[in-house]
């Protein structure tokens, strides 16, 4: 097998795959910022004064 035709195929095979690793990266970060976005939604609807005062009659 010719070495040099190997490698060209390799480098090919290689430049094809960077702009799928790129997109894939971008929604990996995208994903991660909906998710703390939505925590932060999630932590400003909760009501901080929910079950601090406990009121018990008989």
């Amino acid at each position: 097998m010719d070495i040099a035709a190997l490698s060209i195929n390799l480098n090919q095979a290689k430049v094809a795959q960077q702009p799928s690793i790129a997109v894939m990266k971008l929604a990996m970060e995208t994903g991660k910022q909906t998710a703390n976005e939505q925590v932060k939604m999630i932590e400003k609807s909760i009501d901080p004064n929910l079950g601090k005062i406990i009121d018990v009659s008989v």
